[in-house]
């Protein structure tokens, strides 16, 4: 594609704001663009859109899709990834990662113009990163984890980007060979840049990865050289060219090109796929390694921005003016990603997301647009994406439930725990009051019948001590008979078996004279019969 800036009105095209052109290819454009998310999310990107008249063209379509499908399984950073697809208003568009570099053949053409040309090192190392990527494409799954066989088929500057942090990224799937891709190529018709096919690919034969390394091969041949490989005035010599032609070794063009890298590149650009490199992660190992003296990452950042200061300078100025609309419009609210329409829209900021009619609140104010067409609709992948962006209002509505619920599982625990401290301080006093702490066994069936004798049992427990005083002749008194009325606690004290014993040995004087008489041991006497006759005296 070639770099083509121009001014348009601010377009938005599902959820996303498509600015001014960047890019212009034969099939497509590049524009910058921007994400417009909820809660004041946004991010720039670049998106590929497809020409008018190819839009209506079911081939080019489907070719187009693909392209997002097949870019869609890559995953490697030298390679640009594929973010989503629009199909809006008969239109398509490919949303990509936005890469702040330029291609590699816009890096030749500064400079050329500054009347240099790209250092052997540099052109090495970013042809390794390209061969990398590469790697990462053939080796790509499907969703299954099966193989998809991937092959770009149209390697060449044009479709490789440079960061300014010197970092080489392979980009346009556009004609890539896949596993179950819906468009396939017509008998005799060739998908990709002549001068940068492999002979099989011109011969409509199978292609495989190889194929992409043949294509590198040449980008990195014409590096050294400063030289096109097989360029002719019409495509017959090409094609010519690239079949019979004999591959000279780029030393003896640029003296200063090893033997070593000689030999690399002679190997990657045979005809026969049979005495290629087996993969692309071959050749740039081989590269590496004859490689003696390579740049840093941080070396090659600082000659891109060197080499495309100007054009960079004015790309980082669009970004930074898209960025700041973005952000001015985030304050009003983005356009709700469902009810966005195509038609261009001339505001000075950039439109936000608006609220559903249903939940908008006043302070929102409405962007104008048209009525949405009814063929107009997302690819599944936008369609997917897009509805599971909430709405602002709802995730306030969701946080308020929430805090209400947690307010109340707090009143709950601090009412339960009150309780528990209530409960826990009345506690002791009631086990102190019934007694049941020093007799736990025995107070429920004292407690009905003598309740003033408990606290003498508690303070006097062994009250057996002074019973021995009891029998004492000295107190032949009425006294004895006094702990008669005290049986009742020996009863709460069952365990303890002299307290039973006392009141029995204290009746046996209450009918018998205080000192019995002598010869009175036993108190009778026997017959001849055996029967007891009773002393008098000792009665």
């Amino acid at each position: 594609m070639t770099d083509t800036p121009s001014v348009e009105p601010i377009r938005i095209v599902g959820r996303y704001a498509l600015h001014q052109e960047i890019a212009a290819g034969g099939m497509a454009t590049v524009h910058l663009g921007r994400l417009l998310g909820p809660a004041g999310f946004s991010r720039t990107v670049a998106i590929k859109k497809l020409h008018p008249q190819f839009a209506k063209d079911p081939e080019f379509v489907s070719m187009f899709l693909d392209e997002a499908r097949v870019a869609a399984r890559i995953r490697h950073p030298n390679v640009v990834s594929t973010l989503d697809v629009v199909a809006l208003d008969g239109e398509l568009f490919i949303v990509m990662d936005y890469v702040e570099g330029e291609s590699l053949a816009r890096l030749v053409r500064a400079a050329r113009g500054k009347g240099g040309w790209i250092p052997i090192k540099n052109s090495i190392s970013l042809v390794t990163n390209v061969l990398y990527g590469l790697h990462g494409a053939h080796e790509a799954k499907g969703e299954r984890g099966e193989p998809l066989g991937i092959v770009h088929r149209d390697i060449s500057p044009q479709n490789i980007l440079v960061d300014t942090d010197g970092t080489a990224r392979v980009v346009d799937f556009g004609v890539a060979k896949a596993v179950g891709r819906l468009q396939t190529t017509r008998d005799g018709q060739l998908k990709g840049k002549l001068s940068y096919m492999a002979p099989e690919q011109l011969k409509g034969e199978a292609v495989d990865r190889r194929t992409d390394v043949f294509a590198a091969s040449i980008v990195l041949w014409e590096l050294l050289t400063g030289k096109r490989l097989f360029q002719s005035d019409n495509e017959a010599a090409t094609f010519g060219k690239v079949l019979n032609a004999e591959v000279p070794v780029p030393s003896s063009i640029e003296p200063s090109v090893s033997a070593e890298l000689d030999a690399i590149l002679l190997k990657g650009l045979a005809k026969n796929m049979d005495d290629r490199f087996a993969s692309a992660l071959d050749m740039a190992e081989e590269l590496e390694r004859a490689a003696r003296d390579r740049p840093t990452q941080r070396e090659l950042g600082r000659w891109v921005r060197e080499l495309a200061a100007e054009s960079l300078a004015r790309r980082a100025d669009q970004v930074r003016e898209l960025e700041s609309h973005s952000a001015v419009s985030d304050l009003v609210g983005a356009p709700d990603p469902h009810s966005i329409s195509s038609p261009r829209i001339e505001v000075p900021p950039m439109p936000a997301p608006v609220l559903a009619p249903a939940e908008a609140v006043p302070a929102v104010l409405p962007v104008p647009r048209e009525e949405q067409s009814g063929n107009s609709n997302l690819s599944s992948i936008s369609m997917t994406r897009g509805r599971t962006l909430p709405p602002p209002l709802n995730t306030r509505k969701n946080l308020m439930i929430a805090l209400g619920g947690v307010a109340g599982v707090l009143g709950f625990l601090v009412i339960l725990i009150g309780f528990l401290v209530l409960r826990r301080a009345t506690q002791p006093a009631d086990a102190g009051a019934s007694g049941v702490e020093p007799i736990p066994g025995a107070a429920p069936a004292v407690e009905p019948t003598l309740e003033t004798p408990a606290p003498e049992v508690a303070s006097a427990a062994p009250p057996s001590e002074p019973a021995p005083s009891e029998p004492k002749p000295e107190a032949p008194k009425p006294e004895p008979a006094k702990p008669e009325p005290a049986k009742p606690e020996p009863a709460k004290l069952t365990e303890k078996k002299p307290a039973e014993k006392k009141p029995v040995e204290a009746k046996a004087p209450t009918g018998v004279k205080p000192v019995a008489p002598k010869g009175c041991n036993p108190p009778y006497t026997l017959d001849k019969d055996g029967t007891r006759i009773p002393k008098p005296e000792c009665l």
